[in-house]
């Protein structure tokens, strides 16, 4: 479940809103147990996904990088290379 949850500081271009809500959304399933919760658990689910979402947010803004930040597609192409050469996904 939380394969989904990738490094978020440090990128150009900065992590979107829509990064950062996958990322709790997420963070929450993995705590929950569960990807969809029961409609009476609805609102507790979707009230933790908002209130991490918006603290991973603050954090974000106030971690300080003291390296140049890196660029999402040369990192996703390093991912693929990788995922290649350990014989998990084909070329």
């Amino acid at each position: 479940m939380c394969r989904s949850i990738h490094t978020l500081h440090n990128f150009e271009p900065a992590a979107t809103s829509d990064e950062v809500h996958a990322a709790a959304l997420q963070y929450v399933r993995k705590i929950a147990g569960t990807t969809k919760p029961s409609k009476a658990n609805q609102e507790a689910f979707d009230h933790a996904v908002a209130e991490i979402a918006h603290l991973t947010q603050h954090l974000l803004d106030d971690l300080v990088a003291t390296t140049p930040p890196k660029n999402r597609e040369e990192e996703a192409e390093k991912k693929r290379a990788r995922a290649i050469a350990s014989g998990r996904y084909a070329a």
